[in-house]
């Protein structure tokens, strides 16, 4: 089967030397590209320089990129070739518009005006004491992806901080619905560390939890294999 992957973080450019970018290491993504290697199956991963990467293996291509706008393309280019995406990649929500200093922001009557600035420096000044830092949100890959590829199995991700299951469970199904996605896996940052990674699997008709990222990549396995079988 042929499967493509994403994992580790985006990161949005401020200026040449500054970024915008999360947490996320890759681990997971390279945990479960490995395991689907190790079961037969042909993976695409998109990934990120700095991220987690499997060694390399004749039925592994890596593909790298560095924020949202690289993450579209390759993605609306990949998508159509492949039967099942494993979206787990933390894509950044806003990329940086336009930087510069507080009295600039108080001396203008249209705050709008800074949205279709640029910065054209390849280092912004820094001798400012407060910067403002204008963003603006980014597409929401996860709901383009049956536009591009109705027949794609689509497994894509929520994570939370410190909420209920109930809620999280409920946000993943409207991720689900909206996305027209199989599977939505929910987290919690709160309950994952180095040796755990709780997480829930919400179908349309079924919950399943499981504790780590192995036991993650173990379950994804059997669901993908039980699309096709």
């Amino acid at each position: 089967m042929k499967i493509l992957v994403t994992s580790g973080g985006t990161s949005e450019a401020i200026d040449s030397v500054r970024s915008i970018t999360n947490h996320s290491t890759g681990r997971l993504g390279k945990i479960i590209t490995e395991t689907l290697l190790a079961a037969g199956h042909e993976v695409c991963l998109i990934t990120t320089k700095r991220a987690l990467k499997p060694e390399a293996h004749p039925n592994l291509s890596i593909r790298e990129i560095n924020n949202t706008k690289d993450l579209l393309l390759e993605m609306q280019e990949r998508v159509k070739d492949y039967q099942v995406l494993i979206h787990s990649m933390a894509v950044s929500d806003y990329t940086p518009v336009y930087m510069t200093g507080l009295e600039e922001v108080q001396g203008s009557s249209n705050l709008e005006e800074f949205l279709s600035k640029q910065n054209h420096q390849a280092k912004i000044s820094s001798t400012d004491e407060i910067q403002v830092l204008f963003l603006k949100k980014t597409p929401k890959i996860i709901s383009l992806i049956k536009e591009w590829n109705p027949a794609i199995h689509l497994i894509g991700f929520k994570l939370l901080v410190d909420v209920s299951e109930d809620y999280l469970i409920e946000i993943a199904r409207k991720s689900l619905i909206k996305n027209q996605a199989d599977l939505i896996i929910a987290n919690d940052l709160t309950q994952i560390s180095a040796k755990q990674h709780r997480a829930i699997f919400v179908e349309k008709d079924q919950l399943q939890t499981v504790q780590t990222k192995e036991e993650i990549a173990k379950l994804l396995l059997e669901k993908i294999q039980a699309y096709h079988s």
